[in-house]
């Protein structure tokens, strides 16, 4: 997969990944590809993050890491540094777009947006897939509708409050390739190394296909 729109598309939900301990990255990333779910995005809000990409990418060629919580040049530098595959950034300052922007076909980037002005500025330097964030408090799927009209060439990935049950109305609007969604490993699941339970829940996102 050589562009985010792929990544995106390659399946319906983008785990949220947080993860406190390296060894719990392998055994997490197989229960998530297991179930279906190749497309991992490991989020830079702990210690361990870069380590643990470092762990599923030597572990699991087969399964997509990138690095999410991608807040500055310097999160998108030590991101590629890990081997990571993509990153995805909660919002996008003019320094990190540009930086993205240069390196686009050889690291693809999820900026993230939330106002027109932001889709804006994501379009000015060459961006046409972003990440709704938050979501649900940015207006969910009215304002994904609403967005569309303006801005038609936008594919997103719409992040924050969605959950199993409400990801399947976002599924079903046009301009929405997957959602992003930390269900698939929650913290109590990843504590008690249930990998079975995740990847239960792993086959059940990976079911949510968008309607033909």
């Amino acid at each position: 997969m050589k562009t985010i729109r792929e990544m995106l598309q390659a399946s319906p939900v983008m785990p949220v990944i947080v993860l406190d301990h390296v060894d719990d990255a392998v055994p997490l990333a197989r229960a998530l590809v297991a179930g279906g779910i190749r497309v991992l995005e490991v989020t830079l809000r702990t210690p361990a993050a870069l380590d643990c990409v470092r762990a599923i990418r030597a572990a699991l060629p087969e399964a997509i890491v990138g690095v999410g919580t991608i807040s500055n040049v310097a999160d998108y530098d030590a991101a590629r540094e890990a081997g990571a595959v993509f990153g995805v950034s909660p919002g996008a300052s003019p320094a990190l777009l540009a930086k993205a922007s240069a390196h686009a076909n050889d690291f693809p980037f999820l900026p993230g947006v939330m106002t027109p002005s932001d889709v804006m500025s994501a379009l000015a330097v060459g961006f046409t897939a972003m990440k709704l964030f938050p979501a649900k408090q940015a207006g969910g799927i009215d304002m994904l509708k609403a967005i569309g009209g303006p801005f038609p060439q936008v594919l997103f990935c719409p992040t924050g409050g969605i959950d199993a049950e409400s990801a399947p109305s976002y599924l079903a609007l046009p301009n929405v390739a997957c959602v992003g969604g930390s269900w698939l490993a929650p913290a109590a699941a990843v504590a008690k190394k249930d990998w079975a339970e995740i990847e239960r829940r792993a086959k059940l996102a990976a079911g949510l296909r968008k309607p033909a």
